[in-house]
């Protein structure tokens, strides 16, 4: 059939696309009242410039086709953060902070669920330009602004740090493809199976790797990593990072999970997920990601967050606005006046056209203009 549309991929109808667009104004005009400047990336790049220094996971979720002009491999962008790490590198080229917000539809080759679209509308806050824990904490804040102002307040907002990871993995020796096995295990929280990986890493590597999977929760979870992971300064410094978030942040719902790696290949420091009440899945991701500019030719510091608008809206009531206001086809001024008042207002009119067919309540309106004794008011819309 000719009408359906590729699995993953959905219209959206009038109700969902006014709940999209108001939701995409209100915490856009969010990000403008902290400073944040919006971009507007193209939907199609070079795959080189859409894909360097973004991971291996980028790659894979990238739509790729052949540019008839000028014969080279292009895609369809899967993530608009590198594209905003490019702008600020190579054409803002800014020397102090940069803080840059978007949004837009993004592609994915494969859906991330059974059940997810494969065009999220992704929208999102970078900030670069400041290597400091001031930086995360004002994204971390920002997160849990934009979520409150979208009425889905979070629940909890899980920490990590990538740099755990990496220190353990780099004194374990894994060749490449043993630790992206040791990376998927620790996502999963696959215990037995990580024991069965590790059988020949050397103490206390091993107990450590073994331990990441269990520090998840309160605050005393950093206690307990500082007991059993090893005390090297690497370690120490990323637990002194995430023990200075929670306590800027104590007024937020602030967890920690230690083994969430999402995003690995190109974070590189403190990492969050935010979740809804209800919602198992998390609604936003972020972290910090210093490297992912070196490809454009700024290694500039850098860290943000992004989340898919279509997935939060879901977690939206159905507005109950007012319809629409049935206005006559008549050519008088009065009328005229009293539309553009009402339009000014915040009211939408609707002109009946002549010939109509179809049920007027079925187009929207709920009310019409109806004139008595020469003035025009409106009252409930009568019939269909």
């Amino acid at each position: 059939m000719r009408w359906v549309l590729p699995d993953h991929i959905q219209d959206a109808l009038p109700s969902e696309a006014e709940k999209l667009e108001r939701l995409r104004r209100r915490l856009l005009d969010a990000f403008r009242s902290h400073g944040y400047q919006l971009v507007v990336p193209p939907l199609l790049e070079y795959l080189e410039s859409l894909t360097t220094g973004a991971g291996q996971d980028l790659r894979l979720r990238t739509f790729k086709l052949v540019d008839q002009l000028s014969g080279k491999t292009m895609g369809v962008r899967a993530d608009m953060t590198p594209q905003v790490a490019r702008i600020d590198a190579h054409l803002l080229n800014r020397t102090g902070v940069s803080r840059l917000c978007y949004c837009g539809s993004v592609l994915h080759a494969l859906p991330s669920t059974l059940t997810a679209t494969r065009e999220p509308l992704q929208l999102g806050a970078e900030l670069y330009g400041h290597a400091g824990i001031d930086a995360d904490i004002e994204i971390v804040r920002l997160l849990s602004e934009v979520m409150r102002l979208a009425e889905v307040p979070a629940s909890r907002i899980d920490l990590g740090h990538v740099g755990l990871f990496r220190v353990l993995a780099a004194r374990a020796g894994m060749m490449p493809e043993r630790e992206e096995e040791l990376f998927d295990l620790l996502q999963a929280k696959d215990v037995p199976g990580l024991r069965e990986l590790l059988a020949d890493v050397a103490e206390p590597t091993r107990s450590a790797l073994l331990a990441l999977p269990t520090l998840y929760g309160g605050v005393e979870v950093l206690d307990e990593a500082r007991r059993c992971l090893p005390d090297e300064p690497e370690i120490r410094a990323a637990l002194d990072d995430l023990a200075t978030l929670a306590a800027a942040l104590a007024d937020l719902p602030i967890s920690f999970d230690l083994a969430d790696l999402r995003g690995y290949h190109y974070h590189n420091g403190v990492v969050f997920a935010a979740y809804g009440s209800g919602s198992p899945a998390a609604l936003a991701l972020g972290g910090r990601y210093d490297r992912i500019g070196q490809a454009f030719g700024r290694a500039r510091p850098a860290t943000g967050f992004s989340l898919d608008l279509r997935e939060l809206a879901l977690h939206l009531p159905d507005a109950t606005e007012p319809g629409a206001i049935l206005a006559p086809t008549v050519a008088d001024e009065a009328l005229q006046a009293m539309v553009a008042q009402l339009r000014a207002q915040g009211e939408v009119v609707m002109t009946a056209l002549p010939g109509h067919d179809g049920s007027w309540k079925e187009a929207g309106c709920d009310r019409q203009l109806i004139e008595r004794d020469g003035r025009w008011t409106v009252e409930a819309l009568q019939g269909e």
